[in-house]
This record gives structure tokens, sequence and C-alpha cells, in this order.
């Protein structure tokens, strides 16, 4: 089992073993990171990985797990961004007794 080292925010540097790891790799855009738990303080960290480090990581028994981004983020978007104003008056309607009634009333109608 290799050990690897990393750096804490709160304890600097420490090492660690190769199942104390995970790497996480986006299949979209291939951008990588690694986590892990402190052995010290056991805060998380997690730290960004450019492909060599990912492969290194990877070939020295670090687990991987591949992700992908929502497909939210390719759907059609129209009409104006959301502003503060808009989030306070959703606030506001929240807080009353018949919210949902009234937030089905403002989308009706309303198609993606």
């Amino acid at each position: 089992m290799a050990t690897i080292r990393a750096s804490c925010d709160r304890c600097g540097d420490i090492e660690m073993t190769s199942r104390d790891l995970t790497v996480r790799v986006c299949r979209n855009d291939g951008s990588g990171t690694y986590c892990f738990s402190c052995p010290r303080c056991h805060e998380r960290g997690v730290r960004s990985a450019e492909p060599r480090v990912v492969e290194l990581l990877v070939t020295s028994g670090v687990r991987l797990v591949t992700w992908s981004l929502p497909a939210e983020l390719d759907e059609p978007r129209s009409g104006d961004p959301i502003t503060h104003d808009d989030l306070l008056d959703f606030h506001e309607v929240l807080e009353s007794d018949d919210w949902m009634d009234a937030i089905v009333a403002m989308t009706k109608g309303v198609t993606g």
C-alpha cells in the first residue's frame, strides 16, 4: 500500500495510505479532484488534481469515482435571471400558510 502525502488546512503536511483517499473525475470535462479525511483532526480535504496526478494516485491504489454533470445544465434557458428581489419575494411566499397553492398559481401556463 502506497504512502501519500497531502496537506490539511489545519494540520499542514500529513501522510496517508492509498485507501484513505478517493479520486473523483468528471466524465464530461475530465476535471479531477482527490478527497481525504485528515488522520489527525478528521477535517475533510478536497484538492484539484491534474490528469497526471489522477493517474499517479489511481495507479497507487486510490479508489476512482467518476461522475457526470447534471443534464439540466444542457436545458435551454429563457427569461431574465433571478434577482435578489425575486429571492426575497419567494421567501415571503414560503412563509405563508398557502405557499404551495401560491406557487402552483404562479406556474400555471409556464412551459419549459
